[in-house]
């Protein structure tokens, strides 16, 4: 795998797919270039992979993830943010690579 998961947002996987995913339940990651740290994301928990994804296993977990998803991970960090302004999965690409600035 090139990309990298946090305790955090693992967990937040885990919650995810216990709450709303039946056995054999896989959690979709797919993203798209966008967003503050580059990359937008739209994630759901499924039965199974759409016809373009395939299943990446990560400590258990089944992601299903597009081959460009795959693509624009590499060498991501994906936590998990539960502040008072902010609260899901975030991506965090790189030192050099992030497109916001904050002040």
């Amino acid at each position: 795998m090139s990309f990298e998961i946090t305790p955090a947002a693992e967990k937040f996987i885990r919650l995810t797919l216990r709450i709303d995913g039946g056995p054999g339940a896989g959690f979709r990651l797919a993203v798209a270039p966008g967003g503050c740290s580059g990359l937008s994301s739209d994630i759901s928990v499924a039965a199974q992979p759409a016809a373009a994804e395939s299943i990446t296993e990560y400590k258990g977990i089944k992601l299903f993830m597009t081959a460009e998803s795959r693509i624009l991970l590499h060498g991501v960090t994906i936590d998990f943010i539960d502040s008072p302004s902010q609260t899901g999965l975030v991506f965090r690409q790189p030192p050099g690579t992030n497109t916001c600035s904050k002040n």
